[in-house]
């Protein structure tokens, strides 16, 4: 990593990056225990009409959105990749990227995520779409994830530099 890269990572990591303050917590427990009113407890036996509408719930189940391995395969084609240049893009290994086109609802780590949405070089907004279909978000409050964001604000989609700025401020590192 150029020491200008290093420099502007570590200026975007003290702006966006949100430090852990492990005593606020305690301060703010202080504060309020004990002090909140009391709240009514629930009935264990809410009546039929207030419970969820089976039908509504069957529909809703019925008709999800797309899936993590369906956007992923959606992308691919779009971008006229094939499965090997994507899956050599993002470090992962043909069998674990066979798992993902055979199974619908396929549940990625965070990592291999990332590195599907960087392999495919897709713009910050489609990455959180990507990510959340996942379960999955980028926060502040993670350094790992305020280091993967830089990269992609700055459109740099190379893993091996990405890897190499979280090695370097200890950080796991995507798929490897």
């Amino acid at each position: 990593m150029t020491n200008e890269r290093r420099e502007s990572l570590r200026a975007y990591i003290r702006s966006h990056w949100i430090a852990p303050q492990p005593s606020a917590h305690f301060r703010y427990a202080a504060k309020t225990c004990g002090s909140a009113p009391a709240m009514a407890k629930p009935s264990m036996a809410a009546p039929a009409e207030e419970c969820a509408d089976n039908a509504s719930l069957a529909e809703l189940v019925g008709h999800l959105d797309e899936s993590f391995s369906e956007m992923v395969l959606r992308k691919i084609d779009e971008l006229g990749l094939t499965d090997a240049q994507c899956y050599k893009r993002a470090n992962i290994d043909r069998k674990h990227f066979s798992k993902i086109r055979s199974d619908r609802y396929y549940r990625p780590s965070k990592p291999t995520a990332l590195s599907l949405a960087l392999a495919l070089e897709l713009p910050p907004e489609e990455i959180d779409e990507l990510l959340s279909k996942a379960g999955f978000a980028l926060s502040r409050s993670s350094k790992f994830d305020v280091i993967v964001s830089y990269f992609i604000e700055n459109r740099c989609y190379d893993l091996a530099q990405i890897n190499e700025a979280l090695y370097e401020f200890d950080q796991p590192l995507l798929c490897v």
